[in-house]
């Protein structure tokens, strides 16, 4: 994945939620979001004090967390902001990150460092954020009731951590066992064909010639569903996601997609 790729990703991701932050109307900021814990307003001050504390900062050796600490001190200053004033904080700090970004060299975005997913490089986080910003985008947009434009380089990568973890997802939440293969044929803004079988561990895989079952979803349902934000049983009944081959599993998989929260 090249740093360019990723750099016009996150910089339409930026410019996708200052679209929809922007046009908030005061009750907005109190609904509830797809995501358990927050509201709406909790997702915004969410993103932003993520991207705050990571301005400036440069991981100096591999073993180095981002300073994730400092978000209880941006939840605590931004508690008593009103919503205008947090509009405009979060439109401030993700234009400072946007020139921040651009100006980053090679070396600092191949940068070793300490990551959610790991040890890896900055570069590699920067994706992480990709799809963080996509998923808490459709957080707020569903339950208000706004279309998003579910295709781009952003939905490319987000994706991308999905289909990375497709492996975990078959073997672990699904429970397929040796000698299985499953199919996702996914339609919508992003059609793409990802595979997995089981071969003593599940594993992630170019191509399948005959799936023990095949899932057809919209990829903005399966997304969704494997972050755990939707029900099953609604995408199913309103046939946004169906499967074919064997149907016992087809039903246990469409049901069991969810890897994180």
């Amino acid at each position: 994945m090249s740093k360019e790729r990723s750099l016009t990703a996150l910089d339409n991701c930026f410019t996708d939620f200052r679209n929809v932050i922007n046009g908030f109307g005061e009750d907005d900021w109190g609904i509830q979001s797809l995501c358990p814990d927050w509201d709406i307003r909790g997702v915004v001050t969410h993103l932003a004090g993520i991207e705050n504390l990571l301005s400036g900062w440069t991981p100096k050796s591999a073993d180095e967390w981002p300073p994730f600490h400092k978000m209880a001190e941006f939840e605590a200053d931004t508690a008593n902001l009103s919503s205008d004033e947090l509009l405009a904080m979060t439109l401030r700090i993700l234009e400072s990150r946007r020139q921040e970004l651009a100006s980053l060299d090679d070396d600092a975005w191949n940068a070793e460092c300490m990551t959610p997913i790991g040890p890896a490089t900055y570069g590699r986080f920067m994706n992480v954020r990709i799809f963080d910003f996509w998923v808490h985008q459709r957080d707020i947009t569903i339950p208000l009731g706004i279309d998003t434009d579910d295709g781009g380089i952003h939905a490319e990568i987000a994706l991308d951590e999905v289909h990375g973890s497709l492996g975990y997802i078959t073997g672990k939440k699904i429970g397929l066992e040796d000698g299985m293969s499953i199919a996702f044929r996914l339609s919508g803004a992003m059609q793409r064909d990802l595979f997995a079988e089981v071969d003593g561990k599940a594993k992630v895989v170019d191509g399948v010639e005959d799936p023990t079952v095949t899932i057809s979803a919209e990829m903005g349902t399966f997304m969704m569903l494997a972050c755990g934000r939707i029900d099953p049983q609604q995408e199913i009944d309103a046939g946004r996601i169906s499967w074919s081959g064997d149907a016992s599993w087809g039903e246990r998989a469409a049901h069991n997609l969810r890897f994180t929260i």
